[in-house]
């Protein structure tokens, strides 16, 4: 059961350090990274933390309009902060919190606390993290056939951590019209010459009029237009057309 907790009114059964020392042990850098709507929250330890450090994590979904019992508002809005159990008092500098943002046009918060020797840190929170707008988008994953002076792709877009009822994975153009950008290699060529064969929604793709018995090599990327964002290249799949 997760624990809830107002502003900053959290005690640790611990002994009080200098507020300097507080202060320079506290995670710095406190930010998510995501990736296909895997959300991980990720943090650096404090300019003076050495030895035995432990971290705990809490996470928030910032509400358009409530009413709170907390008082007095704080600046991060007035949900309240909720316990990640799998992430308190852990020696990892991240935690996985999928499934505690899963709601993909929401904005969330994540803050993080650190105890050394005793004496414990001050909340480092993060900056609001909307994960619809901020993850990156991965590859899609390409299936390469050779054919008849021309070479056939099937492409499949990256899934999400989602799954639909009967278990299967949703995937990411459940949420986004993505467009797969194709690049053609001649093997001839310098691989920094890239040559975009093919953009669009297609899922099986024919690059035609090309030499037999030449290699020919292909990167793929998924680009979302609504974001003017492209993802990193597939890795790079080679054949010989016959």
């Amino acid at each position: 059961k997760l624990e809830q907790h107002c502003g900053l009114g959290f005690s640790f059964p611990l002994v009080s350090g200098t507020r300097e020392l507080q202060e320079l042990i506290k995670p710095q850098k406190v930010e998510f990274h995501s990736l296909n709507f895997n959300n991980t929250l990720h943090w650096q330890p404090g300019r003076a933390a050495t030895g035995d450090i432990i971290y705990f994590v809490q996470y928030k979904k910032l509400l358009k309009s409530t009413a709170s019992l907390c008082l007095p508002l704080h600046r991060y809005g007035q949900s309240l902060w909720k316990n990640k159990e799998e992430c308190w008092g852990i020696r990892e500098d991240f935690c996985d919190l999928t499934h505690q943002t899963s709601g993909i046009r929401e904005p969330y918060y994540g803050r993080v606390k650190s105890v050394s020797a005793g004496v414990h840190s001050d909340w480092n929170t993060s900056s609001r993290f909307t994960p619809w707008r901020e993850t990156k988008i991965g590859p899609p994953s390409v299936n390469v056939t050779p054919r008849n002076k021309s070479i056939q792709l099937k492409l499949q877009a990256p899934n999400s951590p989602y799954t639909r009822r009967r278990g299967s994975k949703i995937p990411m153009t459940n949420y986004y019209d993505l467009l797969y950008r194709v690049f053609l290699i001649n093997n001839m060529l310098n691989e920094k010459n890239k040559i975009l064969a093919y953009e669009g929604t297609d899922k099986v793709v024919k690059i035609e009029d090309l030499k037999p018995e030449v290699s020919y090599c292909v990167v793929v990327t998924s680009y979302l237009p609504v974001l003017d964002r492209s993802s990193a290249y597939s890795s790079k799949k080679c054949t010989v057309p016959l």
